[in-house]
């Protein structure tokens, strides 16, 4: 199945110059869903994780539907002020200015095997500071899953080195 037909392209959103890969006529269709966490599920058969770990907020989407077809926890990365209780967070640069991202500090406490999924990989940075952000809370991260990666903006050079990736659908 060609996944890339339920993307919908959106020019100059959210600002001019920029092509919006909108994934909600995918999340939409039963069959173009399914057939996504089936394919996210064959990576995990692969890497054995323990828990699956998103990242706010469409990663949110994607990693419960795979944790829950896997009989998995899920474990979410977030914005600041979002998590109650003791956080670990990470700043981390983006392209014009910074931002954080924060995990419960014992989410990850008794060292599980993590997959980290999300939406979209582009410039790497959000997905690159939630990989430390999995170890320094104390998982052993053994893959990175995209449902869409823009080739274009190198984001997987952002990775840590040796840690597999899988995207769905790659533009560029």
């Amino acid at each position: 199945m060609d996944l890339r037909q339920y993307v919908r392209d959106i020019p100059d959103f959210p600002k001019p110059g920029i092509l919006f890969r909108d994934i909600t006529p995918l999340l939409r269709d039963p069959a173009g869903w399914h057939e996504v966490i089936q394919r996210l599920v064959a990576v995990c058969d692969r890497w054995q994780p323990d828990l699956i770990v998103g990242i706010e907020s469409r990663g949110f989407i994607v990693g419960t539907a795979l944790a829950t077809q896997l009989g998995k926890g899920f474990v979410p990365v977030r914005k600041p002020g979002k998590l109650p209780g003791e956080v670990i967070g990470i700043d981390y640069t983006l392209e014009y200015g910074s931002d954080r991202l924060e995990i419960h500090a014992d989410a990850l406490s008794d060292h599980p095997k993590v997959l980290l999924v999300d939406d979209l990989l582009a410039t790497g940075g959000t997905a690159s500071a939630s990989a430390e952000l999995v170890t320094k809370a104390g998982g052993e991260l053994v893959g990175c899953g995209f449902v869409i990666e823009l080739a274009d903006l190198a984001g997987r050079a952002k990775l840590p080195e040796g840690v597999p990736v899988e995207s769905l659908i790659i533009y560029g």
